[in-house]
């Protein structure tokens, strides 16, 4: 078989890492190169784009290998795939990481990869490949790396000293269904993994007695990825899931990853395939979980079955569920309640109690404010404003909803 090029290997493996959720680098330290080095990450992060659903995509962002020994039901690249391998070298990923830098084309890495030999194997060439970049060549970007959860702590340890963030997967929601489809993966082991990270950042914060720092870990923190719809899991124990980590690991973010069917286990794997508008509606969900103060139960409460509509956004949908509590008087009422109102963000509620305290606030300068009107008009009450029947009327969710699609006969 003849040898793959660098060029080749590239794309498949560029391509295979299309599955693992990357991170934008916000809140890493800074490092620039002006007192020597290559490269450089801003104090608030990166020059980077980002997806609609908010990943960066300014990383080189590459398995270092889809060779896999293990047989994970939802991975493509499990052991019995009969996808296209290849390999890079340590040597090579570097030398690929600072090339794409010359060029102007990416600020960092984000590396992940199969399990070749053994989980330490794994991870050290891991830990090769980011000391050989910040130590042999002074690279100070942006550097992300997924961990093995089942390699030697001290392995994790020296990678959280090289690299901004760190992340092992948390595959699934549900332990049960990790052990049912991915036997090789045990969860009280990811579980442990993420602990030792939170308090080896911890541990970083700390001074000696002397008054010295310990050495950075990770300091961009550590994140998780979820894949959802490989089991049927409802989107209230996801977003329950998801709060027990934040409030567990002190993560920074949770990703959620729609799972896609692979099409040689379709016959033997008659999992649930769901849309990515569902992946989309999570991210929404988790956002208010974070920023808006909703907890999972009531998110996931607007429906019987526990799932988020996937037709109109989480929040909406809450109000709609809970009509009973609006409209909201905006002059009186509080920060929490107006947080909950559809079409007020973050921004435009704290314009809002700002502006009370010089006078009324009225429809024309909430739409100056940044209220999306066209969702809060239904849920609030101002002085020269007032929904009447509006709040509680029956085709309420028919005005949010999308309208209809013809669907074509001819495919």
């Amino acid at each position: 078989m003849a040898q793959k090029t660098l060029q080749q290997k590239l794309a498949i493996l560029s391509d295979a890492a299309k599955y693992d959720a990357s991170c934008a680098s916000s809140g890493t330290t800074r490092r620039d190169s002006r007192n020597g080095g290559i490269g450089s990450a801003g104090g608030t992060g990166i020059c980077h784009a980002y997806t609609p659903d908010g990943r960066c995509v300014s990383l080189l962002k590459i398995l270092m290998t889809n060779f896999c020994i293990y047989d994970c039901a939802f991975c493509i690249n499990r052991v019995s795939s009969n996808v296209e391998r290849a390999r890079f070298t340590p040597e090579e990923v570097v030398t690929l990481t600072l090339e794409f830098y010359r060029r102007n084309m990416i600020e960092g890495l984000f590396l992940s990869s199969g399990i070749i030999k053994s989980p330490d194997q794994t991870m050290g060439d891991i830990v090769r490949i980011a000391r050989m970049l910040r130590m042999d060549h002074g690279f100070k970007g942006y550097i992300h790396l997924k961990t093995i959860p089942d390699a030697a702590p001290e392995l994790v340890a020296e990678a959280g000293l090289y690299a901004d963030r760190l992340s092992v997967n948390i595959e699934l929601p549900k332990d049960h269904s990790l052990k049912e489809l991915a036997p090789e993966k045990r969860p009280e082991t990811i579980r442990a993994s993420m602990a030792d990270m939170r308090l080896s950042r911890e541990a970083a914060k700390d001074r000696s007695f002397t008054g010295k720092r310990a050495p950075k870990f990770a300091p961009a923190g550590q994140s998780t990825q979820m894949i959802v719809g490989a089991d049927k899991t409802s989107d209230r124990d996801i977003l329950r899931t998801s709060a027990n980590l934040y409030a567990g690991y002190d993560l920074k973010r949770v990703y959620y990853s729609a799972f896609s069917p692979i099409p040689d286990a379709s016959a033997t794997l008659p999992l649930i395939k769901p849309p990515l508008m569902r992946e989309h509606r999570l991210y929404q969900a988790d956002w208010l979980m974070r920023f808006y103060g909703f907890d999972a139960e009531e998110i996931g409460g607007a429906r019987p079955d526990g799932n988020l509509d996937l037709e109109i956004d989480p929040k909406l949908a809450w109000a709609l569920a809970n009509r009973a509590r609006f409209p909201v008087t905006v002059a009186h009422a509080p920060r929490e309640m107006l947080l909950r109102v559809p079409g007020f963000g973050t921004k435009t509620v704290n314009r809002i109690l700002a502006a009370r305290r010089c006078g009324s606030v009225r429809y024309a300068d909430l739409l100056r404010m940044g209220a999306i009107m066209s969702k809060a008009r239904a849920f609030v009450s101002l002085p020269d404003w007032h929904p009447g029947a509006l709040t509680d009327s029956a085709d309420l969710r028919a005005r949010f909803a999308p309208a209809p699609e013809q669907l074509s006969l001819f495919g």
